[in-house]
């Protein structure tokens, strides 16, 4: 019987995570054939129902999620948390690891072919499923994203580091195309849906006042806008330019606590922020403390270079008559 080719180098890969990873791989070396004949497959993009949280499914959603949760028999995966689960699913019953996942982020750019992508974190199984992912984010095991653009690359960390992976596209293997990945110290640009500034708080109306008024504010620098509305490829730029991402609480209903899920998104995202030296918080507190309530939990998400993300939580802590100023009179910013 003729072995199966394997998907990714495994030099770099812990011995006991190498099926885990190995069948991830394969499901995103798929996938990513399926998205780049976008039009020709048909459909891909057409709507077919609502998750637990109400959002629109799409049809590549519910495919991903089919094929990630089928090739994970027999990789030592015991509990199968997703985004377009109700609850959380046995896969192995002797498995040592649970796995949170959003099999396809950014699906509402599946049909404008736009990078998207998938979001994983990997922690060790309890025998509660619910207690398996319901833990301090700190306690990942590993967590990483594959973006399918124009290059299929996987980012990764097991808490050493992040190891960046590019899918060779004769081969079809997942390479390594650099073993120490970090996030550049500085960088002009931020990411944010400035649509919503009228429904933001005054700290994060301050902080984006100031970007907004450049050379002539207190930051005396000029800054970009970059958005994206994929979480995949809004990481993928930080982590390689540098700057700051902010998806924040709003006063619109149902946007209190952010719209980004804490266990699949946000948590793993924070993790391989932190491995790559940036700064992850909700907006004051560091994300990786944090502990998900229910499976489905949102939150608010700041991340990035380290001296941005700081500056987010310090425009928090200061008295309301400085973040509810113009941006000429927030002196202890200037410079």
């Amino acid at each position: 019987m003729t072995a199966k080719p394997q998907a990714i180098d495994p030099d770099r890969i812990p011995q006991d995570c190498r099926m885990l990873v190995e069948a991830l791989c394969d499901v995103a070396g798929r996938l990513s054939q399926t998205i780049a004949t976008g039009p020709l497959q048909g459909g891909l993009g057409d709507e077919v129902g609502e998750n637990t949280d109400g959002d629109a499914q799409k049809a590549l959603d519910v495919q991903a999620d089919d094929a990630f949760r089928a090739a994970l028999r027999g990789s030592s995966v015991r509990w199968y948390a997703s985004e377009e689960q109700d609850d959380v699913v046995e896969i192995d019953p002797d498995g040592r690891f649970a796995l949170a996942i959003d099999p396809l982020d950014g699906s509402s750019n599946i049909d404008v072919n736009v990078s998207i992508g998938t979001i994983f974190s990997v922690f060790e199984a309890h025998e509660d499923p619910s207690a398996s992912f319901l833990r301090p984010a700190n306690e990942q095991l590993a967590a990483g994203y594959f973006i399918y653009g124009p290059q299929t690359a996987l980012i990764m960390t097991f808490g050493s580091g992040v190891l960046h992976f590019v899918l060779e596209p004769v081969s079809r293997v997942f390479k390594l195309a650099n073993a120490h990945f970090q996030i550049p110290s500085t960088a002009s640009e931020f990411a944010i849906n400035a649509s919503n500034y009228r429904h933001w708080s005054k700290p994060v109306r301050a902080y984006i006042d100031d970007c907004l008024a450049g050379s002539e504010g207190p930051r005396e620098k000029n800054f970009n806008m970059r958005w994206v509305a994929s979480l995949v490829a809004e990481t993928h730029r930080i982590l390689n330019r540098g700057g700051i991402f902010l998806y924040p609480a709003d006063s619109r209903p149902g946007y209190q606590s952010g719209r980004l899920r804490m266990v699949y998104e946000c948590a793993p995202i924070a993790f391989l922020v932190e491995q790559a030296g940036g700064r992850a918080t909700n907006g004051t507190e560091r994300l990786l403390d944090q502990t998900a309530g229910e499976l489905h939990q949102r939150t608010p998400f700041v991340f990035g270079s380290v001296d941005k993300v700081d500056r987010v939580t310090a425009y928090h802590d200061l008295p309301d008559q400085e973040v509810s100023a113009l941006f000429g009179t927030r002196g202890l910013f200037r410079g």
